[in-house]
């Protein structure tokens, strides 16, 4: 007979409703194909995308998973089959079939990506697929680059060497002043930082007034050639980093930062958690949470979770973008040091609702078959430990 703790199992792991805590919009119906459908599974750009990554493994996984959930029949079940028959359902149809079978509970949105105001639907209109009212995830390289849109339009002076000091005192004033309104905001749960794209993990502690002042003024001069603001200047974008986690430990609310795994945008030798180490020690009073499992960086992540009561750790978008395999020794990597109660779990669904399903439904089944494994002494010792806890329970 079937043991009946792996059928407690069994029912926590495909069961059990769950808090996704980082996701990204669905596009509306009318931008529906406005991105590659590659994406679904992969984070390469361009041809590395629509020719190469359809030979990966990941891919052959999600077109088996995705040809199962549209009804495709065997022959019928290659990747332009599934392309085709998604486009042939109606839109709120399809996102129905991909959202209803994942079980989440509640979802945590940064509707920050660029794109995301004009592709895709509101945080709130996902509300129709959960349990619990969707939250917001507010990413503050966004909200700094709206600022500077709306301090170049309105600054009655005009800006070098000699006004810039003004300037990053009024920007900074007024940067803290949005991060503790949206902190006071219910709907806003936590914050989220890109800082791994634009200059690196290897965030400073500290700067000097006269680096933030000049990072200011090149990223100023850009925006007067250009007529847009993308902050990637080191000192400024690590000053407002520093603002915002001294303001989210004041209030409570964690700060997420991408780790590793990310497109060619990311400088991969900058983009492991461990560069974060000088900043957790500073910050001791502020949570933060170190996203996508830190892959390929995994061990230092959890190396992170493990010895700082402020860390915590996420493993999600590695479902679908690596094969079951990598998926599984990334999660027994997290096992070997972080402790459960400090593990969250997220889809990182963006743009298709079909990231939803399969990150939903392919962590699932990861999860059962580490826990489960034939090998695994996991359970053995949360059965002969009275203090142990269901496992990915997170932090409230």
């Amino acid at each position: 007979m079937f043991p009946t703790y792996y059928r407690q199992l069994a029912r926590a792991a495909f069961a059990f409703p769950a808090i996704d805590n980082h996701a990204h919009p669905i596009l509306t119906e009318q931008h529906r194909d406005a991105f590659p459908f590659e994406g679904v599974y992969s984070e390469a750009v361009g041809e590395a995308l629509t020719d190469d990554s359809v030979y990966t493994l990941a891919c052959y996984r999600s077109t088996f998973q995705l040809a199962k959930l549209f009804g495709l029949k065997s022959g019928e079940n290659d990747w332009e089959a599934v392309k085709k028959k998604r486009a042939s359902l109606d839109y709120a149809q399809l996102c129905k079939i991909c959202m209803q079978p994942s079980g989440i509970q509640c979802i945590l949105i940064d509707d920050g990506l660029s794109g995301d105001h004009d592709l895709a639907e509101g945080y709130r209109w996902h509300d129709q697929f959960t349990f619990s009212p969707t939250k917001k995830i507010v990413r503050i390289e966004a909200e700094a680059e709206n600022m500077l849109i709306d301090l170049a339009r309105s600054i009655p002076y005009e800006v070098d060497s000699s006004t810039v000091s003004k300037l990053l005192v009024t920007f900074s004033h007024d940067f803290e002043a949005r991060i503790v309104t949206c902190a006071n905001d219910n709907e806003v749960v936590g914050f989220k930082s890109i800082a791994c794209y634009r200059t690196g993990l290897d965030i400073s502690t500290s700067g000097a007034k006269e680096d933030v002042e000049n990072s200011l003024l090149e990223a100023w001069t850009q925006y007067k050639e250009a007529g847009g603001f993308r902050l990637k200047h080191k000192a400024l974008n690590d000053h407002l980093v520093r603002i915002v986690l001294r303001t989210a430990g004041q209030y409570k609310k964690p700060v997420q930062f991408h780790t590793g795994l990310g497109d060619n945008d990311i400088t991969l030798t900058k983009s492991s958690p461990a560069h974060m180490q000088p900043l957790i020690k500073v910050f001791p009073e502020t949570t933060f949470v170190l996203l996508h499992s830190g892959y390929p960086y995994t061990r230092d992540a959890g190396y992170l979770t493990a010895v700082y009561n402020n860390v915590c750790l996420d493993f999600g978008q590695i479902f679908p973008r690596l094969s079951a395999d990598g998926q599984r020794a990334v999660v027994k990597q997290i096992l070997e040091l972080s402790p459960t109660n400090k593990i969250l779990w997220s889809t990182d669904g963006c743009w298709w609702p079909e990231t939803y399903y399969l990150g939903s439904v392919q962590s699932r089944q990861v999860l059962y078959d580490v826990i489960a494994g034939k090998h695994s002494t996991t359970i053995t010792l949360m059965l002969r430990t009275r203090s142990s806890r269901i496992p990915f329970a997170g932090k409230s």
